[in-house]
């Protein structure tokens, strides 16, 4: 307690920088889930897909992004080991967040798309396991988040797979194929819009306590998809073939279809990851900010700042605006190559995965997601679509980041036990 006292705003003020750092490596890395299609199918320039992703991100991050949050990451750590030695917690939220933000930093440098939720579990289990005692770790769930590893990419790359052969059968495959772009534009519009709509409501608005059920979720979600496809019916009037450019490449004007779909998608993607993920920033320094508050009483949840949020919003546009560029490249660009329709297949089977993971608690990462859905639509124009070293570097850089970010969080923790105490 005399620890807490003694050194409290020193301790904030570390937890505030190394948590700016951790949102700055979430812009720079995770951005990519949101993004990274719509760029490497070119339906957005890179600096178009930098400046949707500053407003809605941000929006995201500090709209929705938390009004009560669980401090001891999603319950990983029982905050009645600690209750007798603060400290002990708040030095290690510090580290988890100091090691979990470079080790995105490395992710990124190599243009690694890593899972940020991994990173910072990590960090918060090897400091735990480490430097407190291997029963503050509830190993249950650390073994949902290893399972997720299989679970997201292998779901959502089964949905990217049959919405793309739904797209090559109905549409790109047919006698006209823009015709028949127009005619199931406003269906695929629907799908979108629901699906977006049901990511917002169970990943996004659930933050700031508005108790919306998923049965109420569905039926708002089924307005709004209704909504969408009235106003992409009303769009797609002004969009004309331009024979001369099919002469080129077939389907230049059916893309062109999917392109306004990927403009919206894009959006509300940003929208739902900024709301979401900048928990994994701000959560461990809300934790930190808590105990120094109460002059060390461990809480399980507390009340989140409004100015949290600011500087995780800040964080992530500014990696983003920094850095975001590398994992946008990897996965717009290197896995395989994407068109507006690829790319819509695999940015909607992303969403749909969230939702269905929302809706019945499996644990997984967006990340994860996104990779998967992006080589279901490979696999759907056959393998050799595929780069499959950059697949396999992907992979690996997956196993490592749960050890890697254990590994640093165990270094600082003990570092910032020799400096205090």
């Amino acid at each position: 307690m005399t620890i807490i006292a003694e050194y409290g705003n020193v301790l904030v003020l570390l937890a505030c920088l190394f948590g700016f750092f951790m949102a700055w490596g979430v812009g720079a890395n995770d951005v990519a889930n949101a993004m990274g299609t719509s760029v490497g199918s070119k339906a957005l320039t890179i600096k178009q897909a930098i400046l949707i992703a500053i407003i809605f991100e941000f929006a995201g991050a500090y709209l929705a992004g938390g009004a009560v949050t669980a401090t001891i990451r999603k319950g990983i750590i029982d905050p009645a080991v600690l209750s007798g030695s603060p400290e002990l917690l708040v030095f290690g939220m510090i580290s988890a967040l100091l090691a979990a933000g470079i080790w995105l930093l490395i992710a990124t440098h190599y243009g690694w798309p890593v899972s940020t939720t991994h990173s910072i579990v990590g960090a918060i289990v090897g400091f735990a396991a480490v430097g407190i005692s291997v029963e503050a770790v509830a190993w249950g769930k650390v073994g949902k988040i290893v399972a997720s590893w299989v679970v997201s990419p292998v779901l959502a790359g089964s949905l990217g797979f049959m919405l793309f052969r739904s797209v090559q059968r109905l549409i790109l495959d047919t006698a006209d194929p823009f015709a028949n772009a127009k005619r199931y534009m406003p269906v695929y519009s629907f799908i979108v819009g629901f699906i977006i709509a049901m990511v917002t409501f169970t990943k996004g608005l659930k933050h700031i306590g508005l108790g919306i059920s998923f049965g109420e979720s569905m039926l708002f979600s089924l307005a709004f998809a209704f909504v969408i496809a009235m106003l992409a019916k009303y769009l797609q009037r002004s969009i004309k073939q331009n024979k001369a450019a099919d002469r080129d490449y077939h389907f230049s004007s059916v893309e062109k279809v999917f392109g306004v779909l990927m403009m919206f998608t894009a959006c509300a993607m940003a929208f739902a990851h900024g709301s979401n993920d900048v928990a994994n920033a701000v959560g461990p320094l809300a934790a930190v900010i808590s105990i120094v508050g109460a002059g060390g009483e461990v809480a399980q949840k507390s009340a989140m700042p409004v100015w949290v949020l600011l500087l995780g919003g800040g964080g992530i546009v500014l990696g983003l605006v920094m850095y975001g560029h590398k994992v946008i490249a990897t996965v717009g660009n290197n896995i395989t190559e994407l068109t507006p329709s690829r790319g819509f297949a695999a940015t909607l089977a992303a969403a749909s995965t969230v939702v269905i993971a929302s809706g019945t608690g499996l644990p997984i990462s967006t990340t994860h997601t996104l990779v998967g859905a992006v080589l279901g639509v490979g696999i759907a124009r056959g393998l050799s679509a595929l780069n499959l070293q950059v697949v396999g570097t992907i992979f690996m850089s997956w196993i490592v980041t749960l050890p890697a970010g254990a590994g640093l969080a165990i270094l600082f923790f003990f570092t910032l036990k020799g400096i205090f105490l």
